[in-house]
C-alpha cells in the first residue's frame, strides 16, 4: 500500500504509539516485515493530513484501537470531512469499537464481517462511503491504494500508476 501510495505522489508519513523511547520508531508487523515509523503518532496530534490510511493485520489493529492518540487523529480527521480509511481488521476492530465507523457501508476482514452493523457491502473488495474508505485485507490492498490515490488525484493519476503495474482493467 505505502508504495503504491507513494507511486502516486502521495507524501505517506508512518506512525507509531511508542513508549517515550523516541528511538523506538521502529515496527514489526505480524509476518515480521519491519517498518520504520517517520514520527511519533504523539508528535502527529496537530497536524492536518489529506488523508489518513491504517493498515490492518492482527494484533496491529488492537493496537491502534488502544492508542488514544490516533483515535483522536481519527476522528478529528472524520469531523473535518477529511479522507480517512482502514483495511483488513481496523475497519471492525479499531473503527467500529471506537464509533468512527457507525452505520456507514464498509468491509472488512471476512473474519471480522459479523462485526459491522451494516452488512450491505460487507463482501465488496474495496467500499468507499463518503469520506470513508474501507478493504478486506492483504489480496485487496492494491485496490485498496488505487482507490485512495485516485479520491486524492483522480481518474487520470490513478490510470498512469495502475498501467506500470499491470492493472489496466481495474477500476475504481
Amino acid at each position: 500500500m505505502s508504495r503504491t501510495l507513494h507511486t502516486g505522489g502521495i507524501n505517506n508519513h508512518r506512525r507509531q504509539q511508542a513508549s517515550h523511547n523516541a528511538l523506538m520508531c521502529r515496527v514489526a508487523g505480524s509476518r515480521g516485515v519491519r517498518i520504520v515509523a517517520d514520527q511519533l503518532i504523539s508528535d502527529a496530534v496537530k497536524q492536518q493530513y489529506d488523508l489518513i490510511a491504517c493498515p490492518g493485520g492482527m494484533p496491529g489493529a488492537e493496537r491502534l484501537r488502544d492508542s488514544e492518540a490516533l483515535e483522536q487523529i481519527i476522528k478529528q480527521q472524520q469531523a473535518s470531512g477529511r479522507l480517512y480509511a482502514a483495511i483488513c481488521a481496523t475497519p471492525a476492530v479499531f473503527f467500529k469499537s471506537k464509533g468512527i465507523l457507525q452505520d456507514q457501508k464498509a468491509t472488512t476482514h471476512p473474519a471480522f464481517a459479523d462485526k459491522l452493523s451494516n452488512q450491505d457491502a460487507v463482501a465488496e473488495r474495496v467500499v468507499v462511503d463518503g469520506k470513508l474508505t474501507t478493504s478486506r485485507g492483504p489480496g485487496t490492498a492494491f485496490e485498496f491504494a488505487l482507490s485512495l490515490v485516485k479520491q486524492l488525484y483522480g481518474e487520470k493519476k490513478l490510470e498512469e500508476i495502475a498501467g506500470p503495474m499491470v492493472m489496466y482493467d481495474y477500476k475504481v
